[in-house]
This record gives C-alpha cells, structure tokens and sequence, in this order.
C-alpha cells in the first residue's frame, strides 16, 4: 500500500468518514520525491530511533520505516492514530504511534525510554503550519537528546530561520535557531504536493543540533537581550534594552559602549556574536553592580 497515492488516500478517508481537518493542519504530503528528500536529509539509518510529529495518514512514517532502526510517530487525532495503527504499524513492526499533543507530551521521558545511554535521535516531520514555531522552539530549548531535524514548514518561517543579519525576515526565530543548530533549506515545496493544497508554498529545512552554541555567552541572558531587542523593532537598540530588559538607560549606553555598538542600531543588523557579547558585558555589570552592593553592607 502506497501511502503517498492520492488515489490510496481518497479510498482510506472515505473508507473511515475522514476529512482533512484544517484545524490541526492537516494537509498531507503526497510527492514522493520529497518525501524521500526529507528522509535522506534526515540521514535515518538503520541504528536510529527517529521522531515524526504529526504523521497523519502516515506516508513520511512509511517511508521512514525503511530507512530507520526504530519511528515514533506523535499524533494528536484518534482517529488518525486508529488509521495508522492498521495501514502502517501492522506492515512495520519497528513504527510506534503515540495518540498525544506534541506541545505538551513529555518528550524527555518518551526519547529516553528508547534510546540506548548516549544515543541521540532525530527528527523528521511535515510539521502543522499552525504551531510550527512553537514545536520548532520546543524541540530546541528542551535540551532533548537530538542530532538532527528535518522538518517541512511555510517557506515564509524557512527564509525567517536562514537569514543573516540585516534582513527583512531576520529576528528572534533566526537567532535562535542558528544558535543552536547548523541550519540550510534543503528545497522548496509546492503547495501542489499536498492534499488538500495548502494556501502557501513550503520548505524542507534541516537543523544539525550544535554541540555546544557558537558564541559564549550565559543562554538565558542571551536570550533575555535577543528578546529585548527585538520586542519594539521601530525602537533604537538602546531603547528597546533598556524598556525590554527593565534597567537604566544609562547602563544600556555604557554596555553598548564598552562592546563598540552603536546604541541607534537596530536589533536586526546585529549579529550573534553581538547579541553575545552585549549578554556577557550587562551581566558583569550586574554582577559588579550586585557585589559593589554586598561590600558596602559589610
């Protein structure tokens, strides 16, 4: 049974009452160039336990099955879990689907109890447009054991991911995700691919996990200035840190002098080396300012 077959899919939905839901994002992917794309991307072998979120009528699980040592495929519609349980799982002893809500499950547990000490997993997924962003970040900031991502999404967040400094699409999603992985658009997708098409082209976008983020600096702090930044975009560098970080315009000004940042840019034409060392001079002042205070006390 092929699972990419627009013909097969019509015959499973009607057998089983299903609508595409566009609710939950349900458009599913039936090019099988791409999907054999996303499984070579994301370099599935045989000694790999890989992730797919949202695997709907399950014709990326298909395909993964082939590829990888073990699949675990998260959906969050019961009725699609049923579905895959029968056309999928039965043909592939080493898929496993789990009925939840990838925003919520507890994924550390789920990856640990099947990965061997040491073992890291990947993930491959035709993410749901709604919540992409959210899943993305969630895949990121958990510290979850992963080597690799590949995941379909809107071309409009695959360019926000890969852009440099001083682009129009640069922002907080581009910061984060190059800092804690290698990221590269692997190709364009048509909205021709997918059944029922959706009202926008898509990327494949891949996301080598670092091992260790390329600039040094405190990750909350890091973090904290980024979000800052670009929390009022039309604002000067120096406005926006000192509204968004909650602390004297004046410490601003004498941080964003002593890393040689002018205080009148903007968030966007900064680097992450940048971000960085910003990060790392307010957080020596604080902790000068912090200990100036203990000191007078003694």
């Amino acid at each position: 049974m092929d699972l990419s077959s627009p013909k097969t899919i019509k015959s499973i939905m009607a057998a089983h009452g299903i609508r595409p839901q566009h609710r939950l994002g349900q458009n599913f992917l039936i090019d099988p160039r791409v999907l054999d794309i996303i499984v070579e991307a994301s370099g599935a072998g045989p000694d790999d336990l890989v992730l797919e979120i949202g695997p709907g009528l399950g014709p990326l699980t298909q395909r993964l099955a082939g590829a990888a040592g073990t699949v675990v495929a998260v959906e969050l519609d019961r009725n699609l879990v049923s579905i895959l349980e029968k056309t999928v799982v039965a043909a592939h002893p080493n898929v496993e689907v789990i009925q939840g809500d990838a925003g919520r499950i507890d994924l550390h547990e789920l990856l640990h109890a099947r990965l061997a000490p040491g073992q890291k997993a990947k993930v491959a997924a035709n993410l749901p447009y709604y919540i992409t962003t959210p899943l993305v970040m969630r895949l990121l900031e958990a510290t979850l054991p992963l080597d690799e991502i590949v995941v379909m999404v809107q071309k409009e967040v695959a360019n926000r991911m890969v852009s440099p400094p001083g682009s129009k699409e640069y922002g907080a999603l581009s910061v984060a995700v190059q800092y804690y992985t290698d990221v590269r658009i692997v190709t364009t997708v048509s909205r021709t691919a997918f059944m029922p098409p959706p009202d926008v082209d898509s990327a494949v976008v891949a996301m080598r996990v670092r091992a260790v983020p390329p600039v040094d600096a405190p990750r909350e702090g890091f973090f904290r200035v980024v979000k800052a930044a670009f929390g009022q975009r039309r604002k000067s560098l120096g406005n926006a840190l000192s509204a968004g970080l909650g602390i004297d315009k004046g410490l601003v000004q004498e941080a964003l002098r002593a890393t040689g940042i002018d205080p009148i840019r903007r968030g966007e034409t900064l680097s992450l080396e940048e971000f960085a060392a910003i990060a790392r001079e307010i957080n020596a002042n604080a902790t000068d300012t912090a200990n100036s205070g203990v000191t007078d006390e003694v």
